[in-house]
């Protein structure tokens, strides 16, 4: 049997997490948030700090090698002891990293994650290498290799990302794009790319920046426009997605004690395509990008709670229809 071959196009970070009675995240009724209040010039005591390596796409590339498929890594590091660390933890789970690309002037990618008790979390980041993306640096790599691309946030990028996606699409490999911030800024530039995507993933507050509409199910028909499948997660309210055959709405795959929220929607993006490409059903895959995606939060770091091929899955709340 040939295995499909994904390649995540992304970021990769180091990372420490530090936890304790020091950080404490208080709701703010009147943003209707948590907020994490650090008096400066504190100095506080923690109790647990520990390192682990993410990034999307190095969290994604460890869900396809988890769930035996032939995973490769394509993004930028520094010359430093933090990247070897990336590329020592994407060795141990037999992801390729070969098309790496080095930066000899940017250190990289760091985040110091502070984290509170009910797993919400602060995030101080440095981007280094891993935003400075230069074309000339990907009109060297065979995009021919790949099945399908995997690509999350790239750093507003657009115009890179516009010849990998053009490349790839010409060469006939799929696409899977979860956009950043920095992308979804560039709204109409973003809908130009959204030709060659065949699986968009996106929350509803940035459905609404590409697509006019209210309801979940509105805005998912509208982008079904742009793309072959497109999946819409609302927090707590569950997600949509429809692939123009059916249109399944999801809730909550199992109610868990939330440790860390780091690597979540990486968790649920890399998950669902690690089944839609092997074949599997909207349905199926959506329920393993939960599964994969609830797991991981129950451990701190991106990664520990990855699943392995081996899980056997519960039944979770669904509904599917005729789209």
């Amino acid at each position: 049997m040939v295995k499909v071959k994904i390649c995540a196009l992304g970021s990769a970070s180091q990372d420490v997490f530090i936890s304790g009675k020091g950080i404490e995240a208080k709701f703010d009724a009147k943003n209707n948030e948590y907020v994490e209040e650090l008096k400066l010039g504190a100095k506080l005591n923690v109790d647990k700090i520990e390192f682990a390596t993410g990034g999307g796409a190095t969290n994604a590339a460890t869900t396809f090698a988890r769930q035996g498929l032939e995973s490769s890594f394509i993004g930028r590091l520094g010359r430093d002891v933090s990247a070897q660390n990336v590329i020592a933890e994407l060795d141990q789970e037999n992801i390729d990293s070969s098309d790496v690309i080095y930066d000899s002037k940017d250190k990289t990618q760091y985040s110091t994650v502070l984290l509170a008790e009910n797993g919400e979390r602060t995030i101080l980041i440095y981007r280094g290498a891993s935003d400075d993306h230069k074309l000339s640096e990907y009109q060297e790599i065979d995009f021919r290799k790949f099945d399908w691309l995997y690509v999350s946030s790239f750093g507003g990028a657009v115009e890179v990302l516009d010849f990998i996606f053009s490349e790839a699409h010409a060469k006939g490999v799929k696409i899977f794009f979860n956009p950043g911030a920095l992308e979804l800024k560039q709204a109409e530039k973003l809908k130009g790319l959204l030709e060659d995507v065949n699986v968009l993933l996106v929350n509803k507050e940035e459905a609404q920046t590409i697509v006019n509409g209210q309801t979940l199910e509105e805005l998912v028909r509208k982008l079904k426009n742009y793309v072959d499948v497109a999946i819409i997660t609302d927090g707590p309210n569950g997600l949509i997605g429809t692939d123009g055959r059916t249109v399944v709405r999801a809730g909550m795959y199992e109610d868990v004690k939330v440790v860390d929220r780091t690597g979540a929607g990486d968790a649920f993006g890399s998950g669902f395509l690690s089944q839609w490409a092997s074949g599997r059903s909207l349905k199926d895959s959506i329920l393993f990008g939960s599964a994969n995606s609830t797991s991981v939060v129950t451990k701190i770091g991106a990664k520990s709670g990855i699943l392995q091929r081996s899980v056997r899955l519960h039944e979770m709340p669904m509904d599917e229809k005729s789209f």
